[in-house]
């Protein structure tokens, strides 16, 4: 009986030690990592090991990416738009109508890209008014006289020969005392009000009695190749200005006069005006701008053309002006 006891729990232990093997052993083959099973053509169970695959490169694309810097990713910015910013393999644009039959039919079309100044739509830059000029030191060339001429018609008709250049003796009555204090600032960019108004200051000018304004000219290169664009806006009537530049001591040296100035007509949302343009000079000779009238200008007029005939607009010694600077035409 004793045996038989003995027997028995040393079974039990032995099966108790092969059971710890296991589990301190681990799974069996065929669930361990890295192992597969399979059956031969016995039948007989078999593990192998897994041998995996080295890793294949990518191969590098010879072809240009994306973001790659070439004329196919980035072309030209003007060549595209002449194209209608249509690059190459894309759809071309088009749009859809509807015929006479009612079938819908699609129209591909070229993109119109140029731009309003290309078109038309814009009207160049003008060149300077005609008008005439005196400029320091100007003298008037002698014409061979025609023939029949009277030498002493000068001399009947009062006119005196000084020798003397127009604006030298324009410049015995003007400028160095003038009033400087309520002069007219430049505005850069836009059109700026200059008004000749009776309470403006007056000065006996060599052509008369004119109220004047005084305005000071931007300097710098800036101002190269650019019109004065001065607009006389026409109320009871208009202003038809005279122009004269001084330099720094208020000594004129160039005058400005005669401008064969364009009426633009008026419409709903402005008065209509007379339009000047005069050339600009960028040497800094030129400091200040004095506007003014002339006594035999006053006694003019503007006739106009309007839908009801002619319209006289008489020249006046006061009223609105704009002032402002535009490009040449080149």
């Amino acid at each position: 009986m004793n045996r038989h006891r003995f027997l028995h729990a040393a079974v039990c232990l032995i099966l108790g030690a092969m059971l710890s093997a296991c589990q301190i052993g681990g799974s069996t083959v065929s669930n361990r990592e890295g192992y597969f099973s399979w059956v031969d053509e016995q039948g007989r169970v078999r593990y192998s090991p897994i041998v995996e695959e080295p890793a294949k490169e990518m191969p590098v694309s010879q072809s240009a990416g994306a973001d790659e810097f070439t004329t196919a990713n980035y072309p030209d910015a003007e060549e595209l738009r002449r194209r209608g910013y249509v690059r190459e393999g894309d759809e071309q644009p088009y749009f859809t109508w509807r015929d006479a039959d009612g079938t819908v039919r699609n129209t591909y079309y070229q993109p119109d890209t140029r731009t309003d100044k290309e078109k038309g739509f814009i009207a160049p830059p003008l060149g300077a008014t005609p008008a005439k000029v005196y400029r320091a030191g100007d003298t008037l060339i002698e014409a061979e006289p025609v023939a029949g001429h009277d030498p002493d018609a000068f001399a009947i008709l009062g006119i005196k020969d000084t020798g003397e250049d127009y604006l030298s003796r324009f410049s015995e009555t003007c400028c160095e005392t003038l009033d400087t204090e309520d002069h007219e600032r430049w505005q850069e960019n836009r059109e700026f009000g200059v008004h000749l108004k009776d309470s403006s200051p007056k000065h006996m000018f060599l052509t008369g009695l004119s109220p004047y304004q005084l305005i000071s000219l931007p300097q710098g290169d800036q101002t190269e190749g650019q019109l004065l664009r001065l607009r006389s806006y026409a109320s009871a009537g208009v202003v038809a200005p005279s122009v004269l530049f001084l330099d720094g001591n208020l000594s004129p040296v160039r005058l400005v006069t005669d401008l064969v100035s364009d009426f633009v007509p008026e419409n709903w949302h402005r008065r209509g005006y007379l339009e000047a343009r005069i050339a600009f000079s960028s040497t800094g000779a030129e400091r200040w701008m004095l506007v003014f009238t002339r006594s035999e200008d006053l006694e003019g007029q503007t006739v106009i053309e309007t839908r009801r005939g002619p319209r006289k607009i008489p020249h006046v010694s006061t009223g609105e002006m704009g002032l402002d600077m535009v490009d040449a035409l080149q």
